[in-house]
């Protein structure tokens, strides 16, 4: 939160799918992740389902199952492996 706090970067807590958007959305331009984001609801289900607390990256496959996790965040959120693993997926799928 301190080099937060330096960059002058302050996010409120979201309060709506649009306030989480509009973050998201401010997030990827400004750390120029040229994937797709993805949001999650309001009700953060995902986060219950997959317990991504603290935050992690995952890689969930078309039949529902955890192919890639990453380190805990936000020291260990390895962008790169992350897309790594996404593209191996995808040559794989590819593949059958």
């Amino acid at each position: 939160m301190g080099v937060n706090v330096t960059d002058d970067i302050l996010i409120r807590q979201h309060q709506s799918n649009e306030e989480r958007e509009g973050v998201a959305q401010t997030c990827s331009l400004g750390l120029g992740i040229s994937m797709p984001v993805l949001v999650e609801d309001m009700d953060d289900a995902t986060d219950a389902a997959y317990g991504a607390s603290p935050d992690r990256l995952y890689l969930v496959g078309l039949d529902g199952t955890v192919v890639y996790k990453g380190g805990p965040g936000p020291w260990f959120l390895d962008a790169g492996e992350w897309e790594h693993a996404i593209e191996t997926y995808l040559e794989g799928q590819a593949a059958t």
